[in-house]
């Protein structure tokens, strides 16, 4: 009988260019339905392949607050959500349904 190797799946590993996380981003609000924690948790997503620390510098909020805001447990203000896009490279942006 042999034995299998599961890994973690971590979304952190997968978004590489902009793009990628752009897509990643859309993909979330699709599923999210009205669940904000679901958005908080995909940026964090991006935010950690992104680097932290990278964004911590970016944003001017600290590397904890950023953890604590985009962990999908948090409350992060829209103002943080906002600054978090920007320093990523993701605009937001409004269409019709």
């Amino acid at each position: 009988m042999s034995t299998m190797k599961i890994n973690k799946w971590d979304s952190a590993e997968h978004p590489k260019t902009e793009e990628d996380m752009a897509a990643y981003i859309d993909a979330c609000i699709g599923e999210a339905g009205d669940d904000a924690a679901f958005i908080a948790a995909a940026l964090g997503d991006i935010a950690r392949a992104r680097g932290m620390t990278r964004l911590s510098k970016e944003t001017g909020i600290c590397r904890e607050s950023l953890y604590k805001a985009l962990s999908g447990k948090g409350n992060p203000s829209f103002g943080t959500i906002l600054k978090v896009m920007k320093a990523l490279g993701i605009r937001l942006h409004s269409a019709a349904v």
